[in-house]
């Protein structure tokens, strides 16, 4: 039995559903130190099988590496660089052997600071991680400029919950001929970054200006900006709803929307695309690189010009319901060529490269 430890900040059921096949198909045994849980996200975790949780603010420093010595595991992977307590034990594991995984989500983007970033942190990243575990390819360019070679590099750290998912695609396939539902469905936390504010105005001036049919936008989320002041007859804003229970709105929605200004990646995109839903995605998601393909299961719009996104709606809103259905077919095509059993297998591929 392998011993698995991540060292986390704050964790999400995507995350458990990726451990939990961990757990099934190699029989590891998971310890997740994870921060608080997030107001903004407050989602609920259970006790599972074969993964045990640990509070962070139970740990100094000194306690921290202790009980990761004691543990032994035959792999550490750590989110980032944001907690020192987690750098310590870092560096521990490599002294000892023992493969530590530097997790991100960052993506490259060639300012100032992160190129200040890399010169600072090349001094230390050697000490503390023997490899990177990215998004996708922009946070590999990232890694790979704080020292990490590409054959320490692994791609693809987020994954949805396929198997929560993908019953809706299926469902919808058989269900929506009949009657394709006209909802723009959004998924973000109500903060400055993910763009409701252009989002709305967008959408209501369509609406407003008689341009958007029978269409509908409902937003699912919470955080500082809720609730929002902004109110329109077709705006619906739902608050926060737990992983288990998202379902409900997404089947009564046709075509998901993401407008963030900015959004190393997303994993809500993979979700919906899972769920057989058309996309419309700003530039600033990292996930569209993988889940999207313009024109063919949805389009893509320049983040934080309300111009542009509503050509986008208006192109969703003007294509015919056979052809949407088809695009959430695509969607889920490109969204099951990633999940928790490829999550798992590329997580014990990193065991042996040092234990072999």
């Amino acid at each position: 039995m392998k011993k698995v430890l991540f060292l986390y900040t704050e964790i999400a059921p995507y995350l458990i559903a990726c451990v939990e096949r961990l757990v099934k198909d190699h029989g590891a045994e998971v310890h997740i130190v994870r921060w608080p849980v997030n107001d903004e996200a407050p989602f609920e975790f259970s006790e599972r099988d074969g993964i045990t949780l640990h509070d962070r603010k139970e740990f100094t420093v000194a306690s921290l590496r202790r009980f990761a010595a004691q543990l032994a595991p035959d792999i550490l992977l750590i989110s980032g660089w944001v907690d020192k307590a987690y750098l310590r034990a870092g560096r521990d594991a490599v002294k000892r052997g023992i493969p530590s995984v530097m997790i991100s989500d960052t993506a490259w983007r060639g300012g100032a600071r992160q190129w200040a970033a890399v010169a600072a942190a090349r001094v230390w990243v050697g000490r503390t991680f023997t490899h990177a575990w990215v998004t996708g390819k922009a946070q590999a360019r990232y890694a790979h400029y704080l020292g990490f070679p590409k054959e320490r590099t692994k791609l693809g750290f987020y994954s949805a919950d396929i198997d929560r998912f993908s019953p809706l695609a299926q469902r919808f396939r058989q269900d929506r001929p009949a009657h394709y539902p006209h909802r723009f469905l959004c998924v973000a936390r109500y903060i400055p970054s993910k763009g409701h504010q252009y989002m709305l105005e967008a959408f209501a001036e369509l609406c407003d200006a008689g341009r958007a049919g029978d269409w509908e936008l409902w937003c699912i989320g919470t955080g500082e900006l809720y609730p929002m002041p902004f109110r329109h007859p077709r705006v619906k804003h739902l608050g926060f709803v737990q992983a288990e229970e998202v379902w409900k709105y997404m089947e009564q929605c046709g075509v998901f929307i993401l407008p963030s200004l900015y959004e190393p990646w997303g994993v809500v995109v993979h979700e919906h695309a899972a769920a057989g839903l058309p996309l419309l995605l700003s530039n600033a998601v990292g996930a569209r690189h993988r889940f999207l393909r313009e024109g063919k299961n949805g389009w893509c719009f320049k983040a934080g010009d309300k111009e542009s996104l509503k050509d986008a709606l208006g192109k969703a809103m003007a294509t015919p319901d056979a052809e949407l259905l088809r695009m959430g077919v695509r969607s889920a095509e490109l969204a099951m060529a990633w999940g928790p059993a490829q999550w798992a297998a590329t997580l014990m591929e990193l065991i042996p490269e040092r234990h072999g």
